[in-house]
């Protein structure tokens, strides 16, 4: 994509998810995405009730009476953007492809981040992790971010959930809160690295697909293409039959998804390519509180 070109594009989806994320996304996020952890404040005199656990004993020996620590609750997190850069993305039968609706909902969440004083930081993933973008405060983190996810090329185009899970549980050290947003079509289980990911971080999943991979069209004979294995066979979309195994593969398909973010206690939302992903956010963001 030319430079100018670009620009134009960033420039666009900052004015639109910024006013999101102001407008609408400014309190729900704050109360759905709390501080998890408890930070040292200060000491105090111990006072009848407190628990023994927190007295300090160096502060204590020194004024001879005993001492507390004071702990209150860390407000400022660590955000993580976990987005799926396989080739399945490049796909839409609306006026949009899913990698326009994930860039949005991305980029609306960042700004969200910023907003609350919280970090954000961006891993780009295949089967492989592609791109890793520390997390950081500021608009010009936020805009860098945004012409990322607008303009970047991966190296692969198949997808590995788990690869990237496995990543953020072994680089992010810190509990943070981390947005997986894909369309989880991946051929391998993930449930197993998800259940690790989420007793170490907040995970929320967020499933982005068009409603021609939910059922397939009445027009006659169709060439498909697999996007990640670039494999390709026709269809007969007039048969009945066909239309309706077709559905039924991706109903079990969809129940088998929503059944390991069940067990894996992970939010979760699916968002079609035309729907107004503000009201799943909102939903989603709702459910938290």
């Amino acid at each position: 994509m030319e430079t100018s070109e670009l620009l134009k594009k960033v420039r666009r989806i900052e004015i639109k998810t910024r006013g999101l994320s102001r407008n609408i996304f400014a309190g729900q996020y704050h109360s759905a995405f709390k501080g998890r952890g408890m930070a040292f404040s200060e000491v105090r005199e111990y006072q009848y009730g407190d628990d023994i656990r927190d007295i300090d004993w160096n502060v204590t020996a020194r004024y001879v009476r005993p001492y507390v620590k004071v702990f209150e609750e860390e407000r400022e997190l660590t955000v993580m953007l976990l987005i799926d850069v396989s080739g399945s993305r490049e796909f839409g039968t609306v006026n949009v492809m899913k990698k326009d609706i994930m860039t949005e909902i991305a980029a609306t969440l960042a700004f969200s981040a910023i907003q609350n004083n919280d970090k954000i930081g961006v891993i780009f993933f295949s089967d492989k992790v592609e791109k890793f973008i520390p997390p950081q405060k500021g608009k010009k983190h936020i805009l860098y971010i945004i012409r990322e996810l607008i303009d970047f090329q991966p190296e692969e185009r198949k997808t590995d959930i788990a690869q990237v899970l496995k990543y953020l549980t072994n680089a992010i050290k810190k509990r943070c809160t981390a947005f997986l947003i894909s369309d989880f079509i991946n051929k391998d289980g993930y449930k197993d690295a998800l259940t690790i990911a989420n007793r170490k971080h907040d995970m929320v999943a967020i499933q982005v697909y068009d409603k021609r991979e939910a059922e397939l069209p009445s027009v006659g004979l169709m060439k498909m293409k697999d996007a990640e294995t670039g494999k390709e066979q026709w269809v007969d979309t007039s048969s009945a039959h066909i239309r309706e195994a077709y559905n039924r593969w991706w109903m079990r398909r969809q129940a088998e998804m929503d059944n390991t973010f069940k067990k894996c206690r992970v939010d979760s939302v699916s968002i079609l390519t035309d729907d107004d992903y503000v009201k799943s956010l909102m939903t989603l963001f709702n459910k938290r509180n």
